[in-house]
């Protein structure tokens, strides 16, 4: 294979996950040949989940063009596997050639309005590019220098398993789904957890026998756009804790607390004899709770102009905040850091198109670079862009912008994805 295949190409898509799958696909229905540049291989973020991970929203959300959930549950949770085997489906019954392997490392705009791509096939000048390899690649780890060098560290991306982690009481620092999960898969291996909590929301799996996904989205929640957050930094903060483990059940705060996991502060310090911890358990439960709140209200407010009963929303009960204030460094074997990933985008994407905090700065996905665009960012059009919900939507309204660019005109796209099958 040589590099024309990459030039040649009307467009390059970067990454293949169900971003860069689903704007491919959307791109072959606008009648624009492209191709998938993907460094390791279709679904490389999910096959790189633990091995009892599962999808936290319920299968029917999964909408990409022509590649929605069409099993038999519905409001089943995919576990990791199933997954990668759903999106490695997808891109095989796809036109678009993908090149697993090939791994990008810059780009710029060059000469001409094209964009300077370097490969690991070499450097090559193209058209337009979409970048679809996520939002978060640059883990976050405060604290972390500090630690002594005879306690294992280790990134959620890291973690497979319980085995994996060194005997000992475990400090898992992070309290949003993921670290809500790997507390909980790790205490149900009899280990020692404690959990560094920050500010989260937090949600019940069902509210009157269906999904609570079912009334967030019928309310809007998921389609609520980026001019709706309180501030730009509202981005960062988790999604609300859940887990579709065993069928879906609640996982919070208060059900962490009650199997035995203990509940700390945020990790603020630490040295050679001990890891301290912030007196702000109780505020990051009343943030969680706060939020709550919010979506209750939303509910209350929206559901009955869409002819829905509101369910029934019970306020939380009351929380018994008993933080572990600190812990000797003798008794940690493990720090698990799930606080979440920041943009890695600027190590090698140099062009002016981010804001502050890194994210780019998009229009239905085109940037202030001609022929520069970018799917599936956390909430860069909705709270769904991101996710499997919504960046089908993204993806095709994205296809449209650069088929127009491309044609001179723009090309009728594929059909909105049509929402999985709930069960009623």
């Amino acid at each position: 294979m040589d590099l024309s295949v990459i030039r040649d190409a009307d467009v390059v898509v970067i990454g293949a996950g169900q971003a860069g799958l689903a704007v491919s696909r959307a791109l072959a229905g606008a009648d624009v040949e492209c191709v998938v540049l993907e460094r390791d291989r279709v679904a490389s973020a999910w096959r790189h989940r633990w091995d009892s991970f599962t999808l936290v929203t319920p299968n029917w959300t999964i909408r990409l063009p022509e590649g929605g959930y069409q099993g038999d549950d519905p409001d089943g949770f995919l576990r990791r596997d199933e997954v990668v085997a759903h999106l490695a489906a997808y891109a095989a019954s796809s036109p678009v050639p993908v090149l697993e392997g090939v791994s990008v490392t810059g780009l710029e705009p060059a000469q001409d309005s094209r964009i300077l791509l370097r490969t690991s096939m070499g450097d090559v000048t193209v058209r337009t590019v979409v970048v679809c390899t996520g939002s978060f690649s640059r883990p976050y780890r405060p604290v972390a220098a500090a630690l002594p060098s005879a306690i294992q560290v280790l990134d959620a991306v890291d973690y497979r398993r319980p085995d994996d982690v060194a005997p000992g009481t475990v400090v898992v620092v992070g309290s949003g789904q993921t670290g809500c999960q790997l507390a909980e898969d790790l205490h149900r291996e009899g280990r020692d957890v404690m959990l560094a909590c920050g500010r989260a929301p937090w949600i019940p799996r069902r509210l009157d026998g269906r999904d609570t996904l079912y009334w967030l989205a019928e309310a809007g929640f998921l389609d609520a756009p980026l001019s709706s957050l309180p501030a730009p930094s509202a981005r960062l903060v988790s999604n609300p804790q859940a887990t579709g483990r065993d069928g879906g059940h609640d996982l919070h705060y208060r059900t962490l607390q009650a199997m035995g996991v203990r509940l700390a502060g945020r990790l603020v310090a630490a040295d050679e004899a001990e890891l301290r911890f912030g007196d702000d358990l109780a505020a990051s439960v009343a943030f969680g709770d706060a939020r709550w709140a919010d979506l209750c209200e939303l509910m209350r407010r929206t559901l009955p102009g869409r002819g829905l009963a509101v369910p029934e929303l019970e306020p939380p009960p009351a929380f018994r905040a008993e933080p572990v204030a600190s812990v000797s460094t003798s008794e940690v074997s493990a720090v698990l850091f799930t606080t979440g990933y920041r943009p890695g985008f600027a190590g090698w994407v140099h062009a002016p198109v981010f804001d502050d905090l890194g994210f780019p700065v998009t229009d239905d996905g085109a940037t202030a670079v001609p022929g520069l665009y970018f799917c599936g960012t956390h909430f860069q059009r909705t709270r769904g862009s991101g996710i499997l919900y919504g960046v089908g939507a993204d993806a095709l309204r994205i296809a449209a912008v650069v088929a127009d660019r491309i044609h001179g005109r723009r090309r009728p796209p594929l059909a909105e994805p049509a929402e999985g099958r709930r069960s009623g």
